[in-house]
């Protein structure tokens, strides 16, 4: 089983550290070596869009600018800059599901909130969209090894991959 669509003409977007991505069946969002960082998806089911951001900090509180220069770079910023753009498209807030994967703790030997990187951007991820009234439909956070996932818009469904196992799916 796979997310990938039948659909014959098919572009993959990779979206990068910090940024923001969003696209429309048949294409596949993606990211790529998710450590710490937390990739994540809203979508609208009904409207069929779908937006991805790889999010690397929990905060753009200190942050000066940078949140609003690169909203996809902090989880409090990213969900609500992936909120405008896909309602900037047509998709409803009210319709809009999210998944997210990553937030691993890479570095055991770190036992410093530092270190913890990872869970501080799976729980203010977790907040932002509770804060915005988007259901999470699906995750696989935590951990220690990272992760890259493939998303569908025509299926709605995300790919996780992570080196040594089985791809799933959630």
């Amino acid at each position: 089983m796979s997310v990938h669509p039948t659909t014959a003409e098919i572009q993959t977007l990779t979206v990068g550290m910090g940024e923001i991505c969003v696209a429309r069946k048949p294409d596949l969002l993606s990211c790529v070596g998710l450590g710490s960082c937390i990739g994540l998806v809203l979508y609208d089911p009904i409207r069929g869009w779908a937006g991805m951001a790889h999010i690397m900090l929990p905060s753009s509180s200190s942050r000066g600018s940078q949140g609003k220069e690169k909203p996809g770079k902090f989880a409090d910023t990213a969900v609500f800059g992936l909120i405008a753009e896909l309602e900037s498209r047509g998709a409803l807030r009210s319709f809009l599901r999210a998944k997210m994967a990553g937030g691993a703790r890479m570095f055991s030997f770190s036992p410093t909130s530092s270190g913890a990187i990872g869970e501080q951007n799976v729980a203010a991820t977790r907040e932002a969209l509770r804060i915005a009234g988007i259901r999470l439909e699906g995750e696989e956070t935590g951990g220690t090894k990272g992760r890259s996932i493939i998303f569908s818009p025509e299926t709605f469904l995300m790919e996780i991959r992570c080196v040594g196992q089985e791809s799933r799916l959630i």
